[in-house]
């Protein structure tokens, strides 16, 4: 009978020392975890941000409640900064474009080269390649962020207020709003165009009052940014670039969480990287449709016309494939070579 109540009393006394113990854990979790994104749920990028905080939400019972602050807010609106932030603890949670943050890690840039991908499939052969989900997924996790899954922000396409852009010989002169990316200002200055590096909070008064002539930029946000209201009247889809979209966790926030939180939270950002990717494809395939329905003239190259478009870029091209990371591109190169193919 004593040795029933000794082993009682330690089971009792187990429970009260455990319970603290889980009270800890739980208490680690923050009300909020911040995310970023550079715009709001409106287009497909912020859509794909929206969908993975909620995600998170549901599946966790608001145990990890991810809020999304667009218009890259928690750096005033300079998203070539966010990386930056999330190092420093400003920022929980990054969705968005490694090609804003190569200022940080260049490394991170390695998709964006003019003219890698010569359409979607070459793209989702790289997309679900060892080269992506290990090679530069180290490349994250060595910079501080835990990977968790990858969107897409679709080809970049190129507008203008002054004439139809054909040839490399039409950018002559232009000046031209790009992202935070020396590689986009030297493609841009080696056709003769005046880039000019601004945040797109800056860049869409700048293309209303005349200020700059022209920008780049996936014809999706083209649509939902009502850039031909900021006299965009000149479309050429030529898609020159196709970066990821990264869903990535601030390592210290990571390691913060318990396994199985862990789980769900990767498994909610491959569900909605998913959910992103197939929302990006069917504005892909309506683009040039609502983009002329506007009144904007929009040229599509043919085969010549892009080949010329590849010469000319051909000197970037190298130059920042040395510079960023020559082995890793050099994979991604034979694994788009092997989808023409297949």
């Amino acid at each position: 009978m004593q040795r029933r109540h000794l082993i009682k009393g330690a089971a009792a006394s187990g429970a009260v020392l455990g319970f603290p113990t889980i009270l800890k854990a739980q208490n680690q979790y923050r009300a909020e975890y911040k995310m970023s994104t550079v715009v709001p749920p409106a287009f497909a990028w912020g859509k794909g941000g929206e969908i993975f905080g909620n995600l998170v939400r549901e599946r966790t019972n608001g145990r990890i409640n991810i809020k999304q602050y667009p218009g890259a807010s928690l750096v005033q609106g300079q998203q070539d900064r966010e990386f930056s932030a999330m190092r420093q603890g400003i920022i929980d949670v990054l969705c968005g474009a490694p090609i804003n943050w190569t200022s940080t890690v260049r490394e991170l840039g390695v998709c964006t080269l003019p003219f890698l991908f010569p359409d979607h499939k070459a793209w989702d052969a790289v997309m679900a390649s060892e080269v992506m989900t290990k090679d530069y997924f180290d490349v994250v996790r060595k910079a501080g962020a835990e990977p968790l899954a990858i969107g897409e922000t679709g080809f970049r396409q190129i507008s203008n207020s002054k004439r139809p852009i054909i040839k490399p010989e039409d950018l002559n002169g232009l000046k031209i709003r790009v992202v935070g990316s020396p590689m986009y200002g030297e493609i841009m200055s080696g056709m003769g165009a005046n880039p000019t590096f601004m945040s797109w909070a800056d860049a869409q008064p700048a293309l209303a009052s005349g200020a700059v002539d022209a920008q780049e930029n996936p014809l999706e946000v083209f649509l939902a940014a009502r850039i031909h209201t900021l006299g965009q009247k000149f479309v050429t889809k030529w898609n020159y670039s196709n970066d990821m979209l990264l869903f990535a966790i601030a390592n210290p926030i990571w390691q913060s969480w318990t396994p199985q939180d862990q789980k769900i939270v990767r498994e909610a950002a491959q569900d909605a990287a998913k959910q992103q990717v197939q929302l990006v494809r069917k504005l892909f395939d309506e683009d040039v449709q609502r983009v002329s329905a506007l009144g904007v003239q929009v040229h599509v190259p043919t085969a010549a016309e892009t080949n010329e478009w590849q010469i000319k870029t051909r000197r970037t091209y190298a130059r920042w494939k040395a510079q960023i990371n020559a082995p890793m591109i050099s994979k991604m190169e034979e694994i788009i070579a092997k989808s023409r193919k297949a």
